[in-house]
Formats: C-alpha cells, sequence, structure tokens
C-alpha cells in the first residue's frame, strides 16, 4: 500500500497566535495586518525578532536580528513580547483537531506535525480533498492558518507544504517530484544549510535536479554521510516513519531551546549538564534507576537526530546521568549548529545493582548514589539551587 503523509505547518506560528490571542481579549488590531513583530525575551536573547508580519518582511525585517535594527527599518513597527505558554496551549490545541483524523501524529516542532494517513481513504475519502477540511477547520475553530503538504513520504510532504504561503495545500507525490521539485534551487532541499549550499554551488551543484543526478561518490567525498543524505533527499528517497508520541510514564525527559545555535561542544556539555540535573530529580523522586539513556539533538534547519545507549548498571544520580549522555553527545554530533537539545532516561527498575570489570573502580555507583541523596536532601530543606554542580557557573561566579 502506497503511504499517504500529510504534514501540516502553522503559518507564521508566533505571530499568528499572539494576533489570535489579542484578537480574543478584545483587540480591534490585527497585528498580521500591519508592520509588526514578537520580540524574545531581552534579557537572554537580546531582544532578536522572534517572528515577523508580512509588511514586517517586505520593510527587510530579519527573523534573529536585534529590535533596535527592526525598529530603524519601520517607524512605528509594533512588538509583541513572545509568550511560550500561550504557545503551548494553542499548539495544543492544534494538535488535537489533528488527532480526530489519524492515530499515528508527529509533533515534529511546537507549530507543524506530521500524521500518517496511510489507509485512511476507506474512512475519509481522497487524501487532498481531506487536508483543505483539515486546514480550513483549524481556521475557523482557532482562528489561524496552516499549510498542507500531501506527499507520499516524510521529506516530500515537508517540502510541498513550503511551496506557496500562506493557507494552502500542496501535493508532492513520487510522481511530481521532477516537475515540482527538481527545478528548485538546491537551497530549498531540506537539510542542505548555509554552508552545504555554498559548496554545492562551487561545484556547479545549483538546482535540486543537478543534486539528483549528482555521483553519490563525489557527493560522499565532500559531504561525508550528508552526501548520501542530500542524493537520496534530491530524488525524494525517505522512508522514515512518522513517529508516534512515546506512552506516559515509560520514560522521564527534558529538553530545551537554545537561545541562540550552539556550536562548540563546551556549551553542549553545559546545556546537558543542567537537562541531567533536570531528569536526575525527577528520577530519584519516582524512587527508579534507569537502563537505557537518549540524547536529541536539533539542528538549525529543524532536523532531528537521536542515539541511545542501554547502560550495564542501572543509575539515578545526576553525574551518571551527565557522563554517559555526554558520551552519547560525543558519537553523535556532527559538528552542526544546534537549536534543541533534549535528554531522557527510561526502561526503569526499582534496584540497583553494579557489574564491574577489572579496571573499574568498585562501589562506584553506590558511592554516587550516596552522596547525590545527601545533596537532594540539602536542597529540598534549604532551596533547590543550594548545591549544584560547578560546571554550571560562570567564571566570574565561581
Amino acid at each position: 500500500m502506497r503511504r499517504i503523509i500529510f504534514h501540516i505547518d502553522v503559518n507564521n506560528a508566533f505571530l499568528s497566535w499572539s494576533a489570535v490571542e489579542m484578537l480574543k481579549n478584545g483587540s480591534k488590531l490585527d497585528i498580521r495586518t500591519i508592520p509588526s513583530v514578537v520580540g524574545g525575551d531581552e534579557t537572554k536573547r537580546r531582544g532578536v525578532v522572534l517572528a515577523k508580519s508580512m509588511l514586517a518582511k517586505k520593510a527587510g525585517i530579519v527573523t534573529g536580528e536585534p529590535l533596535y535594527l527592526a525598529r530603524r527599518k519601520v517607524d512605528k513597527l509594533f512588538v509583541v513580547n513572545s509568550n511560550r505558554e500561550k504557545y503551548k496551549e494553542y499548539s495544543d490545541k492544534f494538535y488535537n483537531i489533528l488527532c480526530k483524523y489519524s492515530p499515528v501524529i508527529e509533533r515534529y516542532s511546537i507549530d507543524e506535525c506530521f500524521m500518517d494517513m496511510t489507509g485512511m481513504e476507506t474512512m475519509f475519502g481522497d487524501p487532498v480533498k481531506l487536508a483543505y477540511k483539515i486546514k480550513n477547520e483549524i481556521y475557523e475553530t482557532l482562528g489561524f492558518t496552516v499549510n498542507v503538504g500531501v506527499a507520499n513520504s516524510k521529506l516530500c510532504a515537508k517540502m510541498a507544504s513550503d511551496f506557496e504561503k500562506p493557507n494552502k495545500v500542496h501535493t508532492l507525490f513520487d510522481e511530481e517530484i521532477k516537475e515540482k521539485m527538481w527545478p528548485l534551487n538546491v537551497d530549498e532541499l531540506f537539510m542542505v544549510g548555509k554552508s552545504s549550499s555554498k559548496k554545492l554551488h562551487e561545484l556547479g551543484i545549483d538546482k535540486i535536479e543537478d543534486l539528483a543526478k549528482a555521483d553519490i561518490n563525489m557527493l560522499s567525498r565532500y559531504f561525508k554521510s550528508l552526501g548520501k543524505m542530500f542524493y537520496e533527499y534530491a530524488n525524494g528517497i525517505d522512508n522514515s516513519p512518522v513517529e508516534r508520541p512515546a506512552p506516559k510514564n515509560q520514560g522521564i525527559g527534558h529538553s530545551t531551546t537554545l537561545p541562540y545555535d550552539y556550536e562548540d561542544i563546551v556549551s553542549l556539555k553545559k546545556v546537558i549538564r543542567e537537562l541531567s540535573d533536570k531528569v536526575g530529580i525527577r528520577l530519584r523522586n519516582e524512587q527508579k534507576y534507569a537502563t537505557v539513556i537518549s540524547v536529541q539533538l536539533k539542528n538549525n534547519s529543524f532536523f532531528n537526530y537521536q542515539h541511545q545507549k542501554k547502560l550495564i548498571n542501572p543509575i539515578s544520580s545526576n553525574e551518571d546521568i551527565y557522563e554517559n549522555a555526554c558520551i552519547l553527545l560525543k558519537d553523535m554530533w556532527k559538528g552542526d549548529p544546534i537549536r534543541l537539545v533534549g535528554l531522557r532516561v527510561s526502561d526503569f527498575t526499582d534496584k540497583t545493582y553494579e557489574q564491574i570489570s577489572l579496571f573499574e573502580e568498585v562501589g562506584k555507583t553506590e558511592k554516587r548514589d550516596k552522596v547525590q541523596r545527601a545533596i537532594d536532601e540539602i536542597n529540598s530543606k534549604f532551596g533547590s539551587n543550594t548545591i549544584k554542580s560547578a560546571s554550571l557557573f560562570t567564571k566570574k561566579e565561581k
């Protein structure tokens, strides 16, 4: 049976959701119709533009630039503070509508989802007509627009949803790849970042068609493992499944979107340290030990990749979680700019045990657990930050 995959992407999510919330609260102004931006946290992102209206975009305002520069481009620029809690609320409402149409949905980010609609024609009829129905229902119910891409793979569904915006449905079935995707600039292919794009152009590969017909061995020489992926994506080859959410209570995890793209291992390890502390506290509150640990990275092209490790000895201390997570990080990170880091532990046991080799310290895990319990007790009594890892302090604080 041929797969049918939808990719649903909220148009200009943060600005749209801010606009809907303002209108709901009695505002007569729809900020989507004027030069406006959503500004980030002044203390963390230095007041950068997180989202912009179409008129702000036409004025030359770009995502990520400082607000003071954006104001120089538009005299009366309307600035809205970001509200992550409200954005999460609208994201959940958006997701709940999709759940009416498929049991297999992957929340790819806060404002986009993949849906596996394979075989659902018997229930809902023509997939393209259904895509229009879902798009219209979201607008009529929630007040914001989405684009829907319909294809036979996740890759092509995502490419299709980006074709023309806003409030559109586009198809990119396998038989349409040569006509609709190959004429596009190679920069528009999913996962081709700025540095890769520059190199491809230097090699004379300007269109996706050029990449699809390029020598795969040559691509591998210049781009290593990415070369094969670029070649396959240019030919529309992607067999990755739509991943269902993990069952509840089957794991403990935390993730964080970074204030800017991190490109060095030291900064990423600091994030891993913070996540290890959060995961460790929850794990010990559940009085559990974990036997599997996984690390997730999302790069600046919004590509997710994840590695996991089966542990010989069950763990619960922050230090054990951190050390194992750092091993995974070192093995998996490709050196690309990272915008999100996630850490998860799973496969719990109620008891700990320790298998050792001739070269390992006996009782190392037990000693760490005792120290960790003492730290938890002190932090519980005097405040959560009474004792924390020295690696989380700045040099000045140290």
